[in-house]
């Protein structure tokens, strides 16, 4: 376990960085610029009143998603909170299922039903999406828990924001991925703020969130989020304990949200000064550090990242289209997708008896 800074010059040289080539570092920027684009697009929707409910955005945060999906393999899973499509985009689902959902339409990825704080796609081990805070906590623990009885080598990604470290289940759930040496690694994706609370208002710790680890014989580690080479070099650490000793692993790492904590936040530039915000867009703005990242190693043009934006940019606008030409579900489809046992008719849904017999 440790909190000593590594040095950060560093993780461009990465072994997991090394095995990067120029169209793979241009890919991961080509998927930060789309989350961008689409949650661009999603914020100019909603305030226009196409959308319903909540809008929890990413922007800003993205080198975290992409950093850390981008090292799955086939039997490592997902599961995130409500601020879900960008870890939607980085595993693979497509632009209209998403925008649908937002839209409420049949055509999304949860037939309209879920909306922005529930995206799920099992098809890729996307398993959401969940608007309880820290609900998905256990949940991930079940997913690493699932890997280990089956036998596979993969782990479980599970990522929160920093106000989920406080509720009771993460902390049961960091009790059980010791006592059951399970391969979960949970993400902290520190933006600073609960809701409207600071963090220095909301936790007590010391060094760092992650640190609480340390009560739970859990390894943890700190790192830089806006940094996509260390994003990478850091959780693929954390992947090789989960892989091979089938051991959890909190990483914590610090980043920022542009907008509110959701578009209905009326106060997030009272809690957090203009100032400040400028700052981190100024400074540590993922997709601008990558840029300029590719651009020093001479890997990207301009032209190149004009024509990447100007394609995601289109394929945003067509995703809303395709939202709106859609259908909104019928009425009569209300009580389905509720449970899954209901859904298939097999006895269990029709009884009601899941695990108990006579």
């Amino acid at each position: 376990m440790t909190n000593q800074p590594e040095d950060q010059s560093n993780y461009a040289q990465a072994e997991v960085n090394l095995q990067l080539d120029a169209d793979q570092k241009i890919n991961l920027m080509r998927d930060m610029i789309r989350i961008r684009r689409f949650e661009e697009a999603a914020l100019k929707y909603y305030n226009a009143g196409k959308m319903g409910g909540f809008l929890h955005l990413y922007i800003g945060q993205e080198s975290i998603a992409i950093g850390a999906v981008s090292l799955c393999g086939e039997n490592d899973h997902i599961i995130t909170a409500y601020r879900d499509h960008g870890h939607a985009l980085a595993v693979g689902m497509n632009m209209n299922e998403c925008m649908a959902e937002l839209f409420g339409k049949s055509t999304g990825c949860s037939k309209g039903k879920g909306g922005s704080m529930h995206f799920f796609a099992p098809d890729k081990n996307y398993w959401g999406g969940h608007g309880i805070v820290a609900g998905q906590t256990p949940l991930g623990l079940g997913l690493a828990y699932g890997i280990k009885y089956k036998g596979l080598n993969g782990a479980a990604l599970c990522f929160l924001g920093d106000g989920a470290v406080n509720q009771g289940t993460f902390h049961e759930s960091l009790n059980l991925a010791t006592l059951w040496d399970l391969p979960v690694i949970y993400i902290i994706e520190n933006n600073g703020y609960s809701m409207g609370t600071s963090q220095e208002r909301s936790s007590a710790f010391k060094g760092s969130l992650a640190q609480r680890g340390e009560a739970y014989g859990i390894a943890w580690e700190s790192a830089r989020g806006h940094d996509l080479y260390e994003v990478r070099a850091k959780t693929q650490k954390a992947f090789n304990r989960a892989r091979n000793e089938s051991r959890p692993t909190i990483l914590e790492l610090a980043t920022y949200r542009h907008q509110g904590h959701s578009v209905a936040d009326a106060n997030a530039k009272k809690y957090r000064t203009p100032e400040e915000i400028g700052h981190h867009k100024e400074n540590f703005d993922p997709l601008s550090l990558w840029k300029n990242q590719l651009l020093k190693e001479g890997v990207l043009s301009e032209e190149k990242h004009r024509q990447i934006d100007g394609e995601a940019k289109a394929e945003a606008k067509a995703a809303v289209e395709f939202a709106e030409q859609s259908p909104y579900p019928e009425i009569s489809e209300i009580t389905e997708d509720v449970y899954f046992e209901v859904d298939q008719g097999s006895t269990a849904g029709k009884t009601g008896r899941h695990f108990f017999h006579d």
